[in-house]
């Protein structure tokens, strides 16, 4: 055997840079998963995305799309010619640049050997599933890790080949008390290989107002929640929000939020004297709370930041 086919040193791989089909939420050529509870608007926020994608729109968080893409959008829950056209439609897409893979005469799996010929054909940068559950195949039982996971690297270096987005639209079990990541239906493998989750929830005190939030990302910092509107008006996105998941999400356990929690670490530590900006995020950091909640604590509690001897230091003025 030649054992220059066998392995290769780092020193020899050509680095690139991760492309981006909307930073940081979806990523070109990787797999990421758009989860929720059922009727939250997962097909929604894709049917919306796919507009704006397909006409080189603004995106939600106000980044403009630099050209148009074509975009393969394969639903199985609704009714193409009665359902999914008329919502593209009126999501003002270009539907000549949006296409779907036939399924009349066979059924689709994520084994089917048309949905790399169909990315290759057209040279779609986005390809939706939804919802995954169903393009698994009768002989596929989404427990199995082993095999879900072989399933999705597969898919994965399709995606890798030609620089596609794949985006698998999952629904979630009702185990509420559990960690958002494992509520999804079947292996934790299905979030494990997706490179970016992201999870629909609705807001307990305005039910037509929704949050898209980012649960993982393994290519860079998290993004900040999406919110959008489904109502009477239609719909409407509404760009970023400073909101936290717990805030919101009705499935949680009743508790301090981690935002409340970091403004009473953050008054109590103030109260006796001034700390180090540095010093008071690693403190948060010790409590599971992010930077950017971090920020926002502060800024609940009114606390101000001034800069000694180089140092910057956070002050609450009620001492």
């Amino acid at each position: 055997m030649n054992l220059g086919e066998v392995f290769e040193y780092y020193s020899a791989v050509n680095k690139k840079d991760i492309e981006w089909l909307w930073y940081p939420y979806i990523a070109s050529g990787k797999i990421t998963i758009l989860q929720g509870d059922p009727g939250e608007g997962k097909s929604t926020v894709a049917v919306h995305l796919s507009a704006l994608l397909s006409t080189a729109g603004k995106l939600p968080d106000g980044t403009n799309v630099d050209h148009p893409v074509n975009v393969i959008y394969q639903c199985s829950e609704d009714g193409l010619a009665d359902t999914i056209k008329p919502r593209l439609e009126k999501a003002d897409a270009d539907c000549s640049r949006l296409l779907y893979i036939i399924e009349e005469t066979k059924g689709l799996t994520l084994e089917d050997e048309r949905i790399e010929e169909t990315i290759a054909a057209t040279h779609a940068k986005l390809l939706i599933i939804d919802p995954l559950q169903a393009y698994l195949g009768n002989d596929m039982d989404i427990l199995n890790a082993v095999r879900m996971r072989s399933i999705l690297r597969n898919l994965a270096k399709i995606a890798e080949k030609y620089g596609c987005a794949i985006l698998l639209i999952c629904h979630l079990n009702k185990a509420s008390g559990n960690k958002t990541l494992y509520r999804s239906l079947g292996s934790i493998d299905i979030a494990a290989v997706a490179r970016s989750v992201l999870m629909i929830v609705r807001d307990k005190d305005d039910p037509q107002m929704r949050y898209m939030f980012q649960v993982k990302n393994n290519l860079a910092e998290e993004g900040p929640p999406i919110g959008f509107r489904i109502g009477c008006a239609g719909f409407r996105w509404m760009g970023k929000c400073n909101r936290e998941f717990e805030e919101v999400f009705s499935g949680m356990p009743e508790k301090l939020t981690k935002r409340k929690r970091a403004a009473r670490k953050i008054r109590s530590s103030l109260r006796e004297s001034d700390i180090a900006g540095a010093q008071m995020y690693k403190i948060l950091q010790g409590l599971g709370i992010s930077r950017r909640t971090a920020e926002l604590a502060k800024e609940d509690v009114g606390a101000i930041s001034y800069r000694k001897n180089n140092i910057w230091y956070w002050h609450l003025e009620e001492k």
